[in-house]
């Protein structure tokens, strides 16, 4: 019978001095920190960070600002480089504790942080993490597809649900190729109850519709990633989504030009949400990964 291993939880600090919540899976092995896309949860990683744990390793799942149990930011500040610079603060953390630079796995949203901060770290001469697995994102994407995954988050951020049941619903008629779970379990930690009694999206509106949204400047965003995949020169690989409504063949090919070293890995069967849509696939790819650079 498998082992699953229950996590531990850990609190670092933001860049803007904000909490952020980790639940830890292993002890004593090499860290690798994995940053959900926008709208998830760190429990979006629970199936893959038990496999990492249970591979000898450390995994950090992280709920990023305005997102989970981590805080909402008073000032409203969801740009691309504010998740960047919380990336910066708790890989810093991670390297202070262990002696050792973390191993970073972000999807979407949190690849776009991580490769961020690295691009940043490594302009200014010294990097910031051991290597770096984007999932399903590049520096050039579908905005069509972007439009796609935003619109469904937008939906139901103001009026919510009246169950549980709904938000499943909902999600089921978003993604009709994903069988649908036999527990709600998993859907209720990406919701919270209001003080209404409807229940809604575990992340702060302001992300998408605030002063400071997770859109400001996507072009100026755009520039700074492929700035930033030039001068990458930790381990990287790609995990795309073979029906991917974001990331094309095209981007793929875009990205392995920007960084002629880097691995990619196609997963059939799999769209945007590669973690969810094929997990044992995913997760065999992102240990076989991290396996040949600590074994």
């Amino acid at each position: 019978m498998t082992r699953h291993v229950e996590p531990a939880r850990a609190t670092f600090v933001g860049a803007s001095g904000n909490r952020l919540i980790a639940d830890v899976f292993g002890e004593g092995g090499d860290a690798v920190l994995l940053l959900h896309g926008g709208g998830q949860t760190r429990h979006s990683w629970k199936r893959t960070a038990q496999a990492i744990a249970r591979d000898g390793r450390t995994a950090y799942a992280l709920d990023q600002r305005g997102h989970g149990d981590s805080d909402w930011i008073e000032d409203g500040a969801y740009s691309f480089p504010d998740y960047a610079a919380d990336v910066r603060a708790v890989a810093q953390e991670l390297t202070k504790r262990s002696g050792k630079r973390p191993v970073a796995i972000g999807a979407s949203m949190g690849g776009i942080a991580s490769l961020l901060a690295e691009g940043a770290a490594e302009k200014g001469g010294e990097g910031l993490l051991s290597a770096i697995v984007l999932v399903d994102i590049t520096p050039r994407v579908d905005l069509r597809g972007v439009e796609k995954i935003q619109g469904f988050m937008r939906a139901h951020a103001v009026e919510g649900f009246a169950t549980v049941a709904d938000a499943a619903n909902a999600v089921a008629h978003y993604l009709p190729h994903r069988p649908r779970p036999r527990s709600h379990e998993g859907l209720r930690k990406n919701l919270r109850m209001s003080p209404d009694g409807r229940w809604r999206w575990h992340w702060d509106p302001r992300f998408l519709e605030g002063p400071r949204p997770v859109n400001t400047d996507r072009p100026g965003v755009e520039a700074a990633l492929t700035d930033a995949a030039r001068r990458l020169k930790i381990p990287a690989l790609l995990v795309r989504g073979a029906s991917s409504e974001l990331v094309q063949e095209a981007h793929a090919r875009e990205f392995q030009e920007l960084v002629p070293h880097a691995e990619l890995i196609d997963v059939s069967g799999a769209r945007h949400m590669v973690a969810g849509d094929r997990n044992d696939a995913f997760s065999d790819a992102v240990l076989d990964f991290i396996g040949r650079l600590h074994p």
